[in-house]
């Protein structure tokens, strides 16, 4: 690269040397200064020594310089290298906080952490949490089938005639559009009063319970009447329940009519539009209701389907795939004359969250035409079931066929594939409004111990494809005791506020006998469930006895994770369980594949791996020692890991015992405390307190000022032998606090930060000190005050050597700010001790880099000059090597971190884009350190993320589309005599009681008024130092445009110091590579249901009983239109007069006893 020559000059080797103060510095620049931004270096004051560098001249009368050679740049690395590791050295204090500790031994003690004595007690810990739990339940469910039997069904019975609290009473009446207030039907509703209560989270009543009825529900039929009266009993219940075990939460009985009646009562959280939920629908009834299933769905699209009535099928099969679990495997396929599946998924896949989205999606693009081949779709559908080739749930089978109707009954398929034993059940429904003799379709079910129903109007979807529960009960109850058993969920959101849980479920049997002799009641009552708070779990489990990195898990049957630290959704959808795999809460690899399937086995073990884990921040990659310890919770389908790296087998615990016994006075007399009051800040440094729960009345707070106003405060009241303080996180505070302020007063205090280009020193500590030196300095301190969650305290504990973390940058937001130095660059390292043979990793400390006096330090260390010279230009006859300060319009330097983000950079310009990832800066050439192996990427999916919403569609799956006749169909005379215009008058009845249903958005409906975004899918990508540790020189190739690059690692640092020739054009622009999370649909579903993950499903199957009764097998329940109505359907659209009708019933009838 030809450019103007320079004098060269050569140079000899001098002493190593230690850190180089930056030259020159005097007081700080005041507000609103700025050093230029470009220009020659300021003098240096302190020379240089002399530093190794080969003759560099070429011969007489070139006219060029080079590209340094590579053992010059090596050079330069060193040197770098010296200087970081002085600094470190004489401001760190790594060696003198390890004298601290060691001066200090008689104040703390060593622990070990043994991982298998650890995660058997926190297992059997939970294991009795739980108990308690079911011990309740089994009174709560004994007693709900000893009232229901002893309960006498009342034909007459009236609603001024019960007594109860009704939870949405109170929305209901501050709405006065609400039906009920029309009606004047609040005559039955107890008014109650409410305490807040902080285990709740919310305002409740100790002795009442609370019902909540869905609104597609109507209160006063006498179905529901009867239930509210026999349920009533189940208060003292819950009740005594609560005496005997003070820290229950929820009680719930989840009625199979769609009633819930809870404990303690509570107003209902309201949505602001109209409420749709139904216990039925929730995850921990489905799950108790019923044995596993595996279903095939099949829908007739041939061209007799009118477009309502496909619009109601698509609907209707939306609403039957909500009503399944994890447990459940599905799949969905449409028929006419040929039967073929609707998605990509060619046999049974789990119906898991992601698989029903792909079927939802696909449904809305079948389409009708040919003619109906019902033997196709039933074919196809048991073949599915045959199939024992694939992982399935292997109890239930079942076949849900829906249709508007038809001739053929099949027999000949079913005597081929079902008969005799006829282990498939088959559902048939009957959709929209047709004159099509139904008996073919109440055979099939009959004939194959399942059900029929009538979906003649969108009304009736949510009922009719949630009844089918009630016919797989039915072995269930009749297995009796045997089917008693506790079952425990996934994890999912509670819908009255607590927060993430998860339910113990007992199904309550139908007691009852139609008479002497008779065969008992078949029928399930609904579901019991107790809640138990993920938080409370957590309580069992050691919090900071494991360290920064330690931590302890659960997962399910399923392999989704229970406890994780990882599992932290952004955003949770009522309907759906919180279902995040273990192989994505981590980095997967084969060995916690081989963990994930020991536990889901419930096998104990222990193995030590190396595995990629994430920063805290998720922007970097970390190869690290993990060590992973299991066992089940028996009489759970859950299993218990420990996850340790082997620097925390160890850890400190104060010995503060003779400074207590010298204090009988609050904890604010201790030797040390006073190194916590602001008072000391400005000679000893600020002190950031992790906001821990030191104490039972210690007040929170986000601002940990305030937090350490409120502790300071507390301690002036409590003595050292409180039992209401946590002993062991209160002593280690202490000890930190005066362990860090000798650091202060040994090394901090009386150096000059300014002199070495420092905005700060800091160290942080497992006992939760965060100690900032000056006092100022903790202005611009953006670090969590919880060493714990600060990504440079985990990030130093699992790296050797001296981690930068640069200023965090989004490349959308505006660029640093460089006013008043304030940007630095954090450099931390961890402190290792050694005692007795034992390690361990207490703390860390680390420098604050001020960012524009690094930068041009940065560059005299990268450069060729002296001790004696100042920067100079070759002669116009001399031939010598670029450096990067002589040479900045033509030579790029950098310093990029691991994860692949700029550091410093000779540039000026590019001071401000500090922070950001480096193909954002020069894509060219990450791009080629990428492909040199210097980096190696690893790329994930973050299924917890939350997105802004999307618009409604037109083809969405709620129940809000109705059909919009054409003006074709307005002039068609015949079309005021058809089932469609029969079906839209449904529509719209239905719609005008509940006049909410067509505006509702999903997820405000599901009872979230505050929901304002959804959640999502985001790939994340992460870059890691690659193989490649040497010095490397390489030639980015592009023609005319091609570039020289040089590479190399910074010894016992994070850093990579990169040598390029600046482009001289754009025409080598390759490929960018992409950092930043963005939004995405996941893996493709298609394949991994190729390949699913390990899992079993619960130990326990009822799906046969020989003493089933299967004659109650449906029947119609539709009415024909009259004349009369469809003149009345013509004057509503036409005058726009809206009727107001009567409630209707949807409660099932087969619910009286």
């Amino acid at each position: 690269m030809a450019v103007p020559a320079r004098t060269c000059g050569a140079s000899r080797p001098g002493p190593a040397r230690t850190a180089l103060p930056w030259p020159g510095r005097g007081p700080r620049p005041g507000p609103g200064a700025r050093r230029p931004p470009s220009g020659p270096p300021r003098p240096l004051l302190l020379l240089l020594p002399p530093l190794l560098l080969l003759p560099l001249c070429a011969a007489p009368g070139a006219s060029a310089y080079s590209f340094p050679q590579q053992h010059t740049m090596q050079h330069w690395a060193r040197r770098l290298e010296q200087e970081i590791d002085g600094v470190m050295r004489i401001f760190g204090g790594v060696q003198q906080l390890r004298e601290i500790y060691k001066d200090n031994r008689n104040l703390f003690e060593v622990q070990e952490n043994e991982p298998q004595k650890l995660v058997e007690k926190v297992a059997g810990d939970i294991e009795s949490l739980l108990d308690r739990k079911v011990q309740a339940l089994k009174r709560l469910a004994d007693a709900a089938e000893n009232f229901q039997k002893a309960h006498r069904w009342q034909d007459n019975i009236k609603e001024e005639d019960i007594l109860y609290y009704d939870a949405k009473a109170d929305a209901e009446l501050d709405d006065p559009e609400s039906e009920d207030v029309e009606r004047g039907s609040k005559a039955s509703t107890l008014r109650l009063d409410f305490v807040e209560d902080s285990n709740f989270k919310n305002k409740v009543n100790y002795s009442y319970t609370a019902v909540q009825i869905p609104t597609d529900i109507y209160k006063g039929s006498t179905v529901i009447l009867n239930e509210l009266n026999w349920t009533e009993a189940l208060e003292n219940v819950f009740i005594e329940n609560r005496r005997q075990d003070p820290t229950l939460l929820w009680q719930v009985f989840g009625s199979a009519t769609g009633v819930t009646r809870y404990y303690p009562a509570t107003p209902w959280r309201a949505p602001k539009k109209i409420d749709l939920y139904d216990v039925r629908r929730r995850p921990w009834y489905i799950q108790g209701a019923s044995s596993p299933k595996d279903m095939v769905i099949i829908v007739d699209v041939s061209g007799s389907v009118s477009g309502l009535t496909l619009k109601l099928m698509k609907t209707s099969v939306c609403e039957m795939l909500d009503t399944l679990s994890d447990d459940d495997y599905v799949n969905v396929a449409s028929f006419n004359e040929k039967a073929q599946p609707v998605s990509c998924f060619t046999h049974l896949v789990q119906a898991n969250v992601r698989n029903k989205k792909v079927f939802k999606e696909a449904v809305q693009g079948m389409v009708a035409k040919g003619t109906t081949g019902y033997k196709a779709g039933f074919e196809y559908a048991f073949d599915q079931l045959q199939n024992s080739n694939i992982t399935r749930a292997n109890c239930n089978k079942m076949i849900m066929m829906f249709t508007d109707g038809g001739e053929d009954r099949v027999q000949d398929v079913f005597e081929k594939y079902n008969w005799p034993n006829r282990t498939v059940r088959v559902f048939t429904f009957s959709v929209g409004q047709h004159n099509y003799d139904v008996t073919p379709l109440q055979w099939m079910a009959c004939a194959n111990k399942g059900y029929y129903f009538e979906i003649p109007s969108i009304g009736a979807i949510r009922i009719n494809t949630q009844e089918y529960l009630d016919v797989l009960g039915r072995p269930m109850v009749l297995a009796g005791k045997e089917a008693k058993q506790v079952q425990w969920t996934n994890v999912y959101e509670d819908a009255l506020g607590l927060g993430l849980v998860v339910t113990g479920t007992l199904p309550v049997f139908n007691l009852t006998q139609d008479g002497p002799g008779e065969k008992k009641n078949q029928l399930i009552l609904g579901v019991m469930g107790i809640d138990v708070a993920l938080n409370d779990i957590k309580r069992l489990t050691p919090n900071y006895t494991l360290g920064a990195n330690g931590y302890v898990f659960a997962i399910d049957l399923n392999g989704y994770v229970l406890l994780h630290p990882n599992l932290k959704p952004q955003t949770t959808n009522f309907r759906e369980p919180v279902t995040l795999d273990f192989l994505d809460a981590e980095l997967e690899d084969e060995n916690k594949e081989e963990i994930r399937r020991s536990m889901i086995d419930g096998n104990k073990g222990h193995k030590q791996i190396r595995t990629l884990v994430k920063s805290l921040d998720e922007r970097y990659v970390d190869e690290v020692m993990r060590n992973y310890t299991w066992v089940p919770i028996r009489s759970t389908n859950y299993s218990l890991g420990l996850v340790l790296p082997p620097y925390s087998t160890f850890y400190l615990q104060a010995n503060l015992s003779d400074q207590i016994l010298q204090v009988k006075l609050p904890i604010s007399k201790l030797k040390d405390f006073e190194f916590l009051l602001p008072s000391s800040f400005e000679s000893e440094g600020h002190v950031f307190i992790a906001p821990r729960e030191y104490c039972k009345d210690l007040n929170a707070s986000d601002n940990n000022t305030e937090f350490l106003k409120n502790f300071i405060e507390l301690m002036e009241k409590v003595t050292p032998d409180s039992k209401q303080c946590n002993n062991f996180l209160l002593h280690n505070l202490i000890l930190d606090t005066g362990i860090t302020q000798q650091l202060v007063e040994r090394v901090w205090r009386d150096q000059d930060l300014n002199t070495y280009s420092l905005l700060a020193v800091f160290a942080a500590t497992d006992g939760g000190i965060t100690r900032v030196f000056p006092n100022k300095a903790a202005d611009d301190w953006t670090e969590n005050p919880e060493p714990f969650n600060a990504s440079f305290y985990r990030r130093s504990l699992d790296n050797h050597g001296y981690v930068f973390k640069p200023p965090h940058q989004d490349a959308l937001l505006r660029p640093l700010e460089l006013e008043n130095d304030t940007v630095g660059i954090l450099v931390s390292t961890a402190v290792e001790l050694s005692l007795g043979g034992r390690t361990l990793r207490p703390a860390v400390v680390g420098v604050k880099l001020d960012l524009e006096a690094w930068a041009e330090k940065f560059k005299v260390l990268a450069s060729n000059r002296t001790h004696q010279d100042q920067p100079q230009k070759c002669g116009p006859s001399s031939h010598c090597e670029m450096d990067c300060e002589v040479n900045n319009e033509d030579l790029l330097c950098v310093l990029i971190d691991d994860g692949g983000f700029l550091v410093l950079s000779n540039q000026n310009h590019q001071w401000d884009q500090v922070g950001r990832f480096f193909s954002e800066v020069d894509a060219n050439l990450m791009l080629a350190l990428y492909n040199n192996s210097f980096y190696t990427r690893k790329e994930s999916y973050d299924y917890q993320a939350a997105c802004a919403p999307q618009p409604p569609g037109n083809l969405g799956a709620a129940p809000r589309g109705v059909f919009v006749p054409t003006i074709a169909d307005f002039l068609n005379l015949a079309w005021w005599t058809s089932a469609a215009a029969w079906s839209l008058f449904q529509q719209l009845l239905y719609g005008l009681i509940y006049h909410s249903w067509f505006q509702a958005d999903p997820a405000e409906a599901e009872g979230n008024p505050e929901a304002r975004e959804s959640s999502c899918v985001m790939k994340q990508t992460q870059y890691y130092f690659g193989s490649v540790n040497a010095s490397y020189n390489a030639i980015i190739d592009c023609g005319n445009c091609s570039r020289l690059f040089h590479a190399q690692r910074l010894t016992n640092t994070n850093l990579l110091f990169v040598v390029a020739e600046k482009p001289l054009c754009s025409q080598c622009e390759g490929g960018r590579l992409l950092q930043k999370e963005t939004h995405s649909d996941g893996p493709e579903q298609c394949e991994l249901v190729q390949r699913p993950r390990y899992r079993r499903g619960p130990h326990i199957c009822f799906d046969y009983n020989a003493t089933e009764d299967t004659s109650d097998c449906g029947r119609g329940a539709s009415f024909p239109p009259s004349l009369g109505v469809l003149v009345s359907l013509q004057l509503l659209l036409l005058l726009g007069l809206p009727p107001r009708p009567q409630p209707q019933v949807h409660a099932h009838a087969s619910r009286r006893v």
